[in-house]
C-alpha cells in the first residue's frame, strides 16, 4: 500500500479515537443524523468526497489505482407525500503502472446519476424504499478512464431501520445506449447489500459489497468492505469521517486483488 494511502489511514484513524467524545454530548440529534446518513433516500442532503486504494492490478500485479469519488446527495420535495433523491458520483482517477508497467494516467471517469422517487413515510412493516432511472455519462477526459457510452438503466433500493441496525440493498443495471462503436456495449449489473449498526455516541459500523456482474464478459467484481465511521461537528457544520477497509473476494483477470483502503469525509447539510 502506498506511504499517501499509509499516512492518510493513521491520520484518519488519529482523528475519529481523538474526535469520538466530542460526538457523545451531541445526544439523541446525532444519532438521528447517523440513521440517516446510512439511509440511501433519506432527505438530507450530504456531499461524501470516498477516497478508494486498490492495488496487485496488471499480469505481474504491480499496478495501482487511486479514486476519488465525489458523490453529492440531494433531496426534492415533489409532493406531501413523495420525495425525489438525487445521487450522482463523479470519480477522479489515478492509475499506477495500469495497463502495463510504466504506464500512467489521471483524470476524470464516467459519471454515474441516479433519481430514487421514495414515499416520504416508510411503508407497511417499517420498509424504506425508493426506486428510478439511473444514466451513465460518459465525461473520462482520457480513454482509459472510461467506457466513451452512454448507459440507462433501472435503479431500487429498499432498507429497514430498526433500533440501531439498519439493513437492506441497493441495485441497478446499465445497458449502453449510445457511445463509441469501437468499444465494447456495457451490460452490467451492481448489487449492494448493507448492514449497519449505529452506537448511541453516533459512531457507525458499516459492512456491506459493491458486486457488479458483468454480462458481456461474463465475470464477477466483488469486494467487501467494513467502515467504521464517526459523526462529527467542524464549528457548525456536522461531518461524517469514515475509515476502512476492504477485500476482493473475485475480480476479473488482471484487475484488482487482496486488500484495499477506502476512507470518506461526508459535509452534511441537514434541514
Amino acid at each position: 500500500m502506498c506511504k499517501v494511502s499509509l499516512g492518510l489511514s493513521v491520520a484518519l484513524a488519529v482523528t475519529l479515537a481523538a474526535l469520538a467524545g466530542e460526538a457523545a454530548a451531541q445526544g439523541d440529534q446525532s444519532t438521528g443524523l447517523a440513521k440517516k446518513l446510512a439511509n440511501p433516500v433519506a432527505s438530507l442532503i450530504s456531499v461524501p468526497f470516498q477516497y478508494n486504494y486498490d492495488d496487485s492490478y496488471g499480469p505481474n500485479e504491480k499496478g495501482s489505482k487511486s479514486q476519488l469519488n465525489i458523490q453529492p446527495g440531494i433531496p426534492l420535495s415533489l409532493s406531501s407525500d413523495w420525495n425525489l433523491i438525487t445521487r450522482t458520483i463523479v470519480p477522479v482517477i489515478f492509475l499506477d503502472d495500469i495497463p502495463t508497467p510504466g504506464n500512467s494516467d489521471s483524470g476524470l471517469g464516467d459519471t454515474t446519476a441516479s433519481q430514487f422517487f421514495s414515499p416520504k413515510a416508510p411503508a407497511s412493516g417499517g420498509w424504506i424504499w425508493g426506486v428510478g432511472p439511473v444514466e451513465l455519462i460518459p465525461t473520462a477526459t482520457k480513454s482509459t478512464l472510461g467506457a466513451e457510452k452512454w448507459g440507462l438503466g433501472p435503479t431500487a433500493v429498499v432498507l429497514k431501520q430498526k433500533g440501531p441496525w439498519t439493513y437492506g440493498a441497493l441495485a441497478n443495471h446499465i445497458w449502453s445506449v449510445a457511445g463509441d462503436d469501437d468499444r465494447p456495449d456495457i451490460s452490467q449489473t451492481f448489487m449492494q447489500p448493507f448492514l449497519a449498526y449505529i452506537t448511541r455516541t453516533s459512531t457507525t459500523f458499516t459492512l456491506n459489497t459493491e458486486s457488479t456482474y458483468d454480462w458481456k464478459a461474463e465475470n464477477w467484481s466483488v469486494p467487501i468492505n467494513a467502515l467504521v465511521s464517526q459523526l462529527l461537528k467542524l464549528g457548525p457544520v456536522p461531518i461524517q469521517l469514515s475509515l476502512g477497509a476492504r477485500y476482493w473476494m473475485e475480480s476479473p483477470d488482471n484487475a484488482a486483488e487482496g486488500w484495499g483502503l477506502r476512507a470518506q469525509l461526508t459535509l452534511l447539510f441537514p434541514r
